[in-house]
């Protein structure tokens, strides 16, 4: 198995088909009123780094990091294929990312997950990320879970992650 990460422009057709799996994924569990994903062009914006995984060659998995004026960052649309789970590909991501931040000197990194996407919040939770209410533009909803992690506070460092940006 080659896992190879890097950070590359969403806009490609395997890349759109994998954020297309997600927002079915989404739609099972919330209604369209409870889906607060970026769209692609959202993802192609200057204060967003999209990372893509690439499993053997094919892209499994990505997300994004989103910097925020105030020097904190969010995390966006983090998802691995459904025939890539369980290989740690997540964690990977979460990796990657997470080093992008530290990179960058961010204090504080934010995310939003719904309550009913039990593994990804079960993953963000073991990697020190806790409950808190809304940041930036969101408002309390029945359908988001709101997590920071403070990057500062005796945080353990994941392995150091080898980058490849890619062209």
């Amino acid at each position: 198995m080659s896992l190879v990460l890097a950070i590359e422009s969403p806009d490609q057709a395997e890349v759109t088909a994998l954020l297309d799996c997600s927002d079915a994924y989404m739609a099972e569990l919330y209604p369209p009123e409870g889906n607060f994903a970026v769209d692609l062009h959202a993802l192609m914006q200057h204060d967003i780094s999209f990372v893509v995984a690439r499993l053997d060659g094919r892209a499994a998995g990505c997300g994004a990091i989103k910097w925020l004026t105030d020097g904190t960052a969010e995390l966006k649309r983090i998802f691995v294929a459904d025939d890539a789970r369980g290989r740690g590909i997540g964690g990977r991501i979460m990796d990657f990312l997470e080093k992008l931040a530290k990179d960058r000197n961010v204090k504080h990194l934010f995310l939003e997950t719904g309550p009913l996407n039990t593994e990804a919040v079960l993953m963000y939770r073991t990697r020190g990320f806790s409950q808190c209410g809304p940041f930036a533009d969101y408002e309390d909803n029945p359908y988001s879970l709101f997590m920071t992690r403070d990057m500062t506070a005796g945080a353990t460092s994941p392995e150091p992650v080898k980058q490849r940006v890619a062209s």
